[in-house]
C-alpha cells in the first residue's frame, strides 16, 4: 500500500539554505524508491492558511516513507530545510 510525504512550506527564511537542502536531498533517495507527484507547482489555497508551496513524495508504503525521512542521509540534509523555512511535513497511508 503506497504512502505519501506532504511538504508545506509556509514561509521561506533563507533561500541559500534551501538551495544546500535541494541539492542534499537526491543523495538521500539511493535505496529509497520514490515517486515525485508534485513539486513546488501551481497551487492555489482553496481552504485554511495559505502556504508559499508544496511537495508530495509517494513511496511503496508507509514503512518505507519512514525509512527515507529517518535516514541518516535525509536526517543530514534536512537541518538546512529547517535554517531555510518553516515547514508542516506528514506522511500519509494511502488506498
Amino acid at each position: 500500500m503506497p504512502a505519501y510525504i506532504v511538504f508545506m512550506r509556509d514561509r521561506m527564511k533563507d533561500p541559500a539554505e534551501f538551495e544546500k537542502y535541494m541539492a542534499a536531498v537526491p543523495g538521500t533517495l539511493e535505496g529509497h524508491p520514490v515517486r515525485p507527484l508534485a513539486i513546488y507547482g501551481k497551487l492555489e489555497m482553496l481552504e485554511g492558511a495559505p502556504i508559499e508551496g508544496a511537495v508530495i513524495a509517494e513511496f511503496e508504503s508507509y514503512e518505507a516513507a519512514l525509512a527515507w525521512y529517518r535516514s541518516p542521509a535525509y536526517q543530514k540534509a534536512v537541518q538546512h530545510r529547517f535554517k531555510a523555512g518553516d515547514y508542516r511535513v506528514f506522511v500519509l497511508q494511502g488506498l
